[in-house]
């Protein structure tokens, strides 16, 4: 399989595998919910055949440069490693992410950066920036740290946390070792399970500064593999029925129930999945108000995500699913509100990162790499959509349906293994955003290929 830059340049020989060996306690592809790639039967690729890493790349990307990195993600591993732990038991939800925010603001103000506590208005978000020698370009990098509610670092952003600070240690150690002028920029980005919180930092400024953005992601799948994919688009509804409270027994016709407008709204839902794409999700819960059995519930809420393939797809979708909210109102004759998020973009990897990325992995590291594109969604999709970016995810070993969102991923995301392979991306990430720093020609590609995405998309 040829892989091509921007220009047509061959970058990437390839061996495509199908694979259909399932490894025992590895879950693999459950695309409804979770992170999980490197499915049974899924394109991978191969680097058997590969020429070294050396040969492959920019003459920047020296054996000089390689040391610089590893050595510094090396030397830090066991600092890393304590700031995960930490973390992790510190489960924090959106927006609520204090404990992590003293904790890597401290730890990225004692190396050397300048840090902007509760940057652009939010209260956990942060910023780290280091800046070597005048101008230069500027390579971003995010930090995720909120946790799931009621079950903790069921998503690993643990591991995010520490692979961003990773990354932007050795960049700052290979932009001083080898003289690169340049800046690093690490955002601290709360509240990306469903806050939007890169939403908010985009629309507020926060990324206008950067030439491009790194972050990675891990998940459930073949040991030793990487994905490359998309993310689905996504966007939050939440509904909230009004209607009048009676006695349920007394006088039942004095009330209107937001309890059965919601389980209409439920029940249309449902019906809507017979002509939904197989490649779309809706999904949602309900609560009430002090309900007990013997009064006309007055008030109903639901939370709803919905999601499709790309932006363009989602937004059909949203109004055939905010039907289904009306019609539950005017058939029960409730009120209802309509609280609408802002969109959650499809993920936009850009290609030429995405190339670079995936020869250094499976060169490098011996890496497999997955194209697979799952239906889970991140506000990281938003910034891909602004900036040139890229989003890899990778696996960490887990019990058997222990994908993300699970007690078994919350207890994965902790093991030595899980780290040890946050370190090997970080690694790997931090070479990529290098060149961003260092080559001017591989910029321009990188720039390039974003721009003509745009074009077309626009």
């Amino acid at each position: 399989m040829f892989w091509t830059s921007a220009q047509g340049t061959s970058v990437v020989i390839a061996r495509v595998l199908l694979l259909t060996d399932i490894q025992d306690g590895i879950i693999y592809l459950n695309p409804c919910c979770d992170f999980s790639f490197a499915a049974e039967k899924s394109s991978i690729l191969s680097y058997e055949s590969l020429p070294v890493y050396s040969e492959r790349n920019s003459e920047l990307l020296t054996a000089d440069v390689l040391k610089t990195i590893e050595k510094t993600v090396d030397t830090y591993d066991s600092s890393l490693r304590n700031l995960s732990l930490s973390i992790h038991e510190h489960p924090e939800f959106m927006f609520q992410e204090k404990y992590a925010h003293d904790l890597l603001t401290s730890f990225m103000e004692s190396h050397g950066f300048h840090v902007t506590r509760h940057y652009l208005g939010l209260e956990t978000a942060w910023r780290a920036e280091f800046q070597h020698l005048k101008g230069g370009r500027t390579i971003g990098i995010n930090s995720e740290m909120d946790a799931l509610q009621g079950m903790g670092h069921a998503c690993g952003h643990n591991l995010i946390a520490i692979s961003g600070v990773g990354v932007a240690l050795a960049l700052k150690a290979a932009l001083q070792t080898h003289n690169i002028p340049g800046k690093v920029v690490l955002l601290g980005t709360p509240a990306e399970e469903a806050g939007g919180g890169k939403v908010i930092l985009l629309e507020r400024g926060g990324y206008k500064d950067m030439d491009a953005c790194i972050m990675c992601h891990p998940g459930a799948g073949r040991l030793n593999s990487t994905s490359i994919g998309s993310t689905t688009a996504m966007q939050a509804i939440e509904v909230e029925y009004f209607g009048h409270s009676a006695h349920a027994g007394a006088a039942p016709w004095e009330g209107t129930n937001a309890q059965d407008a919601a389980f209409l709204a439920y029940s249309s839902i449902s019906v809507l999945r017979q002509q939904m794409k197989p490649d779309h999700r809706v999904h949602g819960v309900l609560s009430g108000n002090n309900w007990v059995p013997n009064i006309i519930p007055d008030y109903a809420q639901m939370r709803w995500y919905v999601r499709a393939p790309t932006s363009k797809e989602l937004t059909a979708f949203v109004e055939k699913v905010k039907n289904c909210f009306q019609a539950a109102a005017l058939a029960t004759s409730c009120k209802v509100a309509l609280h609408v998020q802002a969109p959650y973009y499809d993920l936009h990897q850009n290609e030429v990162l995405a190339h670079d990325f995936v020869n250094i992995v499976g060169s490098r590291y011996g890496m497999l790499t997955s194209t697979d594109d799952t239906a889970a969604s991140t506000d990281f999709g938003n910034v891909t959509y602004a900036l040139p970016a890229f989003h890899p995810m990778f696996t960490i070993p887990t019990k058997p349906q222990g994908g993300n969102h699970t007690p078994a991923f919350a207890e994965a995301a902790a093991s030595k293994q899980a780290h040890e392979a946050t370190m090997l991306v970080t690694k790997a990430l931090a070479l990529t955003g290098f060149r961003v720093t260092a080559d001017a020609g591989f910029f321009a590609r990188v720039k390039g290929a974003f721009d003509a995405w745009k074009n077309l998309s626009d």
